[in-house]
């Protein structure tokens, strides 16, 4: 026996589609290109921001990966435990880029690096 995981409440087996409007997707890829013009324009200014520039830049970058999960992969429509799950794969990210960064900083004489 079988069970069908596919049924929503009424019973139809149909999984919801939600359909956005064609101007979603037109304001949301505007966004992208200004984000990604912005990227641009801070990296040609990555002298003067100093160690601000990384920071920037990964803000940018950060806002950029949401919008494209948000809308074009529809997790903003999708279900809490979806989010959850796949917020989580970015937790575990964070935590592998920081402890690669205490791995680097005990391997290495700090002073003779900066």
């Amino acid at each position: 026996m079988s069970a069908n995981h596919n049924t929503n409440q009424d019973g139809s087996g149909h999984d919801e589609h939600h359909i956005m409007p064609l101007a979603t997707y037109y304001k949301v890829a505007g966004a992208l290109f200004v984000l990604t013009f912005l990227t641009v324009g801070f990296h040609q200014l990555h002298e003067f921001l100093g160690p601000f520039a990384a920071l920037i830049a990964f803000t940018i970058a950060a806002v950029k990966a949401f919008l494209v999960m948000a809308w074009f992969m529809h997790l903003k429509y999708d279900t809490l435990s979806n989010r959850i799950i796949f917020g989580a794969g970015f937790v575990f990210l964070g935590l592998l880029f920081i402890m690669s960064v205490m791995d680097i900083y005990t391997r290495l004489n700090v002073n003779s690096v900066l």
